[in-house]
């Protein structure tokens, strides 16, 4: 039952029942067309009331039903809201806790509204590159005004709605039981004629051509890439400009344009991703979860610092454990330093400032943390290292408790093997800087217990991170693909280019960051650490020296002032480098190789379709779930264009014969053996499908 009617004294009940948030589906919005007939072929029925169950009225489109028939099956929205503005008889909306999208558009079909405090009022479908389609865009601007209208549909953003109390979009703020309330009032409203319509009012907004001029200027200027603000705006004009039924075409006819774009889609894709990320095919939804009430992080360095710092911000108590008391003084106080840059910011309270020093402790031995539910190791990249943590921690650390290491490349099923409960090691690789970067990897060893997923994969919402499961391999789902991203980045410095060159050419995708500019703020002796262990483990694989000539210099980035790029002291600015650009043309002419020029299309196409490929082989293998988990992994962690939806998204955006094509001309150029087409992408390619 996807909506219930109820009669109480003359007054009909639609209480709309589609957990958790009573999304708008095709047999909610039949229901309600049903209940809406039922009450006025009842004489005895003299009022209204539409509600919802549970947690919400509505949260707006049943997201099940997205990209489905039943998303535009009849009755569509417009239908309902159609029915229940035209009923003779009063309808009055009883928003609760949230009101979103389809939901708030809903209420503005009916004739009152009233509210209980603290509900979430919001139209945010511009977050999914789309628009208001049912008549938002048209309805609220005639009941907010133009100004406080425009900014929530273009924004996005819920408002509560005590701050809305004052407007014309509540009739009434209740206090107490919601329903009593909205019952009193409609008794109040139930002979009232004619009956008020959002669509009748008129729009009064003196000078209303300049502040929508101005209005574009703003949007233009901050939209970036985004197609959906700037339609927001000129649906909003209609509404002031245009009779309603008119505006509502514009509306739609905008709508049904931004869905077909693919920064839209990107959005969407993204969207779906996330929530794609969280379910495990072989772990049921109902998998019984260990409780995580307390957390222990070995190694307070950046990243311990960091990862101690997620916890705390989301009220769990946390212990950090080093060895040497300086180290332990040294990674508290950086704590304390960040929580109190973001104090200055304002963008924290005094009270959430004590709150958060507070949970995170320090200490010296290993026996104080052995009643924590989780313990994180976040020591040397080094798997001498972490195997004394891993030995010692199966000694301490009570029963059921998660042992979890930070590593970022290493082997988690041989970091296991340290224990003698391989079943409770996970891999939980953080991001730098920890506590901002969303991207959790969640590495599954092969004995890592499905109650050990499903606790780690929840703790990884609760602590405000995009949790994206991994299998066991070298470098993981990011790190593997990045190998391949710097190989080309690498090779295209030999064939001509500069590391600036290469940096902007992506940058002008909307990268955050080129290859070598991310390269000076990790750090390139991280690569060059890794690239050690490649030479002696994996031969066969050829990379470019200039790397390794770079750190030769001493240059390992902006820690040391020089990179890539040359630094200025308290300037995180990059300059081009003489000295880098002179070192790299001559180890051109030592490897006599005729440097040429590049464009920037080579460039771009050679970066990501590297990450495509290894993305095919890691699907492949079954290292990643599906093709939306490597995406999430290249959105929240590697700063790849939103708007372009992730490497896998792109490569299915640009067509897969189009990538194997250019990937097959890149293989008769230098270091061919790089572009080996993956099967699983050939065969995609030649069945005409996509990855997602």
């Amino acid at each position: 039952m996807s909506a219930e009617y109820q009669v109480n004294g003359n007054v009909a009940v639609i209480t709309m029942k589609n957990p958790p948030v009573n999304g708008l589906g095709h047999a909610t919005r039949s229901a309600i067309v049903e209940g809406m007939k039922q009450a006025l072929n009842d004489d005895a029925i003299k009022a209204i009331i539409i509600t919802g169950a549970g947690k919400a009225f509505s949260g707006g489109a049943d997201i099940k039903e997205f990209n489905s028939p039943k998303a535009f099956a009849e009755p569509s929205l417009h239908t309902v809201i159609n029915v229940i503005e035209n009923s003779s008889k009063p309808v009055i909306a009883a928003i609760h806790t949230v009101c979103m999208g389809g939901g708030l558009e809903l209420a503005l079909g009916c004739n009152y509204r009233v509210a209980t405090a603290g509900a979430l009022i919001a139209l945010p479908e511009v977050k999914l590159g789309i628009l208001p389609g049912a008549g938002g865009t048209q309805r609220l601007p005639r009941i907010l005004g133009l100004e406080m209208a425009l900014n929530m549909i273009v924004s996005g953003t819920p408002v509560t709605s005590e701050k809305l109390a004052k407007t014309a979009l509540f009739n009434e703020m209740i206090e107490g039981d919601l329903l009593q309330g909205a019952l009193a009032f409609a008794a109040k409203v139930a002979d009232v004629r004619p009956l008020p319509r959002v669509r009748d009012i008129k729009i009064n907004y003196p000078n209303y051509e300049a502040f929508l001029q101005f209005s574009r200027n703003t949007v233009r200027a901050m939209s970036g890439p985004f197609p959906a603000p700037l339609k927001c705006v000129e649906a909003v004009a209609a509404a002031v400009t245009k009779k309603f039924d008119d505006g509502i075409k514009v509306e739609r006819d905008l709508f049904l344009e931004l869905v077909q774009t693919t920064e839209s889609k990107a959005l969407r894709h993204a969207f779906f991703g996330e929530r794609a990320a969280s379910k495990i095919p072989d772990v049921p939804e109902d998998t019984p979860l260990r409780a995580i009430k307390s957390v222990a992080v070995i190694g307070a360095g950046t990243m311990g610092g960091g990862i101690a710092m997620n916890f705390a911000n989301a009220g769990i108590p946390v212990q950090i454990l080093e060895m040497k008391q300086e180290a332990l003084d040294k990674g508290l106080a950086t704590i304390r330093k960040n929580y109190e840059n973001t104090l200055k910011k304002g963008k924290l309270t005094q009270e959430k400032f004590d709150q958060r020093i507070a949970l995170i402790t320090g200490t010296m031995s290993y026996e104080e943390i052995g009643q924590a539910d989780i313990v994180i190791e976040a020591v040397f990249e080094e798997m001498g290292v972490k195997e004394q943590v891993f030995k010692k921690l199966d000694q301490v650390m009570k029963p059921g408790a998660i042992l979890a290491s930070n590593t970022s490349t290493l082997d988690v099923d041989v970091i296991a093997s340290f224990t003698k409960r391989p079943e409770d090691v996970i891999g939980t690789h953080f991001f730098s800087p920890a506590n901002v970067m969303k991207l959790l990897e969640i590495v599954r060893g092969k004995k890592t217990a499905k109650d050990v997923l499903a606790t780690t994969l929840a703790l990884s919402k609760k602590i405000k991170k995009t949790g994206v499961v991994s299998g066991v391999c070298d470098g993981f789902i990011g790190n593997r693909m990045i190998e391949q991203y710097s190989r080309q980045a690498g090779f295209l410095l030999e064939e001509g280019c500069t590391p600036e060159q290469v940096d902007k050419a992506v940058e002008k995708l909307g990268f955050a960051m080129g290859p070598f500019r991310m390269g000076d703020l990790a750090g390139n002796d991280i690569g060059w650490s890794i690239r050690k262990r490649r030479y002696i483990d994996k031969p066969e694989i050829t990379y470019s020296k200039t790397a390794d000539l770079l750190c030769e210099m001493g240059r390992y980035g902006q820690k040391t002032g020089a990179g890539w790029y040359d630094y200025k002291p308290g300037d995180r600015k990059a300059y081009p480098s003489q000295l880098v650009n002179d070192m790299i043309i001559q180890h051109s002419a030592d490897l006599g190789i005729e440097r040429r020029k590049i464009t920037d299309q080579e460039i771009a196409e050679r970066l990501i379709f590297s990450l495509v490929n290894e993305g095919a082989y890691i699907l492949e293998e079954g290292i990643a779930t599906r093709a939306s988990d490597i995406d999430m992994v290249y959105l929240t962690g590697y700063g790849f264009p939103l708007h372009r939806g992730g490497p896998m998204f792109y490569a299915d955006t640009v067509g897969l014969p189009n990538v194997i094509m250019a990937m097959e001309k890149y293989a008769k150029g230098r270091h061919g053996d790089a572009w080996k087409v993956a099967p699983l992408l050939a065969k995609l390619a030649a069945e005409g499908k996509s990855f997602n």
